[in-house]
């Protein structure tokens, strides 16, 4: 068998969502035994400063030299790529990246693609936090594939989602805002929609009904694997690739 490359997961941005991608990960992992599922470098931060702090509120730490610090170690235990399970952190990508010389996979890069691709263009809804708006994240990224990012009219119902989440878990009024979120989305013609924000990836079920729905964490899950089993189109910086 060929040897199976390490990947290094920047995590803590929640934590529940870093433990889903690894539960994915060995889900979509073909293995008849240990040694067939994907090496991981996990390093669990939850002491990360907050996002949404830093880019909706003004206040707190600047998290880029915290994510750039966690980014060094992974690769200097052995990480020949990166992974970071939350959206919004990506903004700080170019610091993660001049951080380190392994690549970082791009989890926003390659799901505007995905999203772009489904949609044949035109408009996809993007179910995330207000700080992915306020950023625009996702807004050059499809627009280099011929697509427009559409966000929901009530960002302050979701932010709050976000934060029962992280607080409690899962919760019936975090999935009924992000039901509705997803239903308004529709009724502004987004048939494809993103579930942008991994703590909406435990419960991106609650989105399902309004069209195709494309979690950010599944398209982050297969490019692990296609890195790590070095298969053919893995492509880490979410370019055409090789």
């Amino acid at each position: 068998m060929t040897a199976l490359r390490r990947v290094g997961i920047l995590g803590g941005m929640g934590p529940e969502a870093t433990v889903l991608l690894m539960s994915r990960v060995i889900a979509a992992t073909p293995a008849k035994d240990d040694a067939d599922h994907i090496p991981l470098i996990v390093d669990q931060n939850p002491q990360v400063p907050s996002r949404i702090a830093r880019l909706i509120e003004g206040t707190g730490a600047d998290p880029a030299p915290v994510l750039a610090a966690m980014a060094r170690r992974l690769e200097v235990a052995g990480a020949e790529a990166l992974a970071m399970p939350c959206n919004t952190a990506h903004h700080y990508a170019p610091a993660i990246r001049a951080a380190a010389s392994v690549p970082l996979i791009d989890m926003v890069a390659l799901s505007a693609e995905a999203a772009a691709r489904a949609g044949r263009g035109g408009r996809v809804g993007i179910l995330a936090s207000p700080a992915v708006q306020r950023i625009g994240l996702f807004d050059a990224a499809l627009a280099r594939h011929g697509a427009a990012a559409v966000y929901p009219a009530d960002q302050p119902a979701l932010l709050e989602a976000i934060r029962a989440i992280k607080r409690e878990g899962p919760t019936p009024a975090a999935r009924a805002a992000l039901a509705a979120a997803a239903r308004g989305l529709a009724r502004e013609g987004a048939a494809i929609q993103l579930v942008a924000c991994t703590e909406f990836s435990l419960i991106a079920d609650a989105a399902g009904e309004e069209g195709e729905v494309i979690d950010t964490l599944d398209v982050l899950t297969a490019e692990i694997v296609r890195f790590a089993r070095g298969e053919d189109g893995a492509r880490p910086g979410g370019e055409s690739g090789g």
